[in-house]
C-alpha cells in the first residue's frame, strides 16, 4: 500500500464517519467523556516507513528504497488539561520493513539490503481539540517521540561485507498530524493520520570507511506515515 492508498482510507473512513454522525439535532453519546481527568484507550494501525538519505557527494548515483505497509498496536494515556488540550502518551509496536538496493553490484546478495525492524515507540503529544460538534470532535496533534530498534544490529561486529546492514538503536522524532473524535454509544473511535520526521541520525557506518554500501551516506533518517485507529 502507497501513499496515496493510505491517504485514501483515512479519508473514506472520516467521510464515513461524518455522515454517520453528522445531523441537524444528534444525540449526544457519551456527554461525559471529556470531562474526566485521565483517559485511557488502546489503538491499532498501519505505518509506512522510509528514508530520507543525506549523500557526501552528489555523483547522481542514488540508493534505491523500497517501502512496505507494516502494522502498530499500542496503548493510550491521557491527561485532561482543559476543554480543548490533551496530554497524551502513546507507547506501542511497530513492525516494518524497508529495502535498499545499492547500485553497482550485479550480485543481489550485495545490491540488496531488507530491513526489518521492530520498534517500541513512545510519544508524548499535545492534542488540540475544537469545540465539540455533536458527536464528533475534529483535532490536531503534535509531539515528540523516541523510540529503541529491536531489529537495530547496532552492536554487532558484522557490516554490510557480510550482509549485515545496521542502524541505531535508539532514535528521537518529531510528529505532526490530526483526526477526529468520533462518540458513539459506548465508546470514543478516532481515526488519525501522523507524519513521522526523525531527528537523528540512524546509520551505523561499515567498519571501512570506502565501503560501496555506507561510505557515501552523510546521514540516514527516517521518514514515516501512521495511520491509527483508536478506542477509548
Amino acid at each position: 500500500m502507497n501513499k496515496t492508498n493510505l491517504l485514501a482510507l483515512i479519508f473514506f473512513t472520516i467521510a464515513f464517519g461524518l455522515k454517520a454522525q453528522f445531523n441537524e439535532s444528534p444525540i449526544l453519546n457519551l456527554e461525559n467523556e471529556d470531562k474526566k481527568l485521565l483517559n485511557w484507550g488502546y489503538y491499532l494501525g498501519l505505518n509506512q516507513y522510509g528514508f530520507k538519505i543525506d549523500y557526501k557527494t552528489n555523483d547522481g548515483i542514488y540508493i534505491q528504497e523500497g517501502k512496505s505497509t507494516g502494522f502498530n498496536v499500542g496503548l493510550i494515556g491521557e491527561l485532561r488539561l482543559n476543554d480543548y488540550f490533551d496530554l497524551r502518551i502513546e507507547p506501542g509496536l511497530y513492525y516494518t520493513q524497508r529495502d535498499l538496493g545499492f547500485p553497482n553490484f550485479s550480485n543481489e546478495n550485495d545490491f540488496l539490503r531488507e530491513i526489518k525492524s521492530t520498534y517500541i515507540h513512545i510519544p508524548l503529544l499535545l492534542k488540540a481539540s475544537t469545540k465539540r460538534l455533536g458527536n464528533f470532535k475534529p483535532y490536531i496533534v503534535g509531539g515528540l517521540s523516541t523510540s529503541f530498534n529491536l531489529s537495530s544490529d547496532e552492536n554487532s561486529r558484522e557490516d554490510n561485507s557480510t550482509g549485515t546492514f545496521r542502524m541505531t538503536t535508539n532514535t528521537n522524532y518529531c510528529e505532526i498530524g490530526f483526526g477526529i473524535d468520533f462518540y458513539l454509544y459506548y465508546f470514543k473511535f478516532s481515526p488519525s493520520i501522523r507524519g513521522v520526521f526523525a531527528l537523528t541520525d540512524e546509520l551505523v557506518p561499515d567498519a571501512d570507511p570506502n565501503s560501496p554500501w555506507t561510505g557515501n551516506i552523510n546521514s540516514l533518517k527516517t521518514r514515516a506515515v501512521f495511520i491509527n485507529f483508536t478506542f477509548e
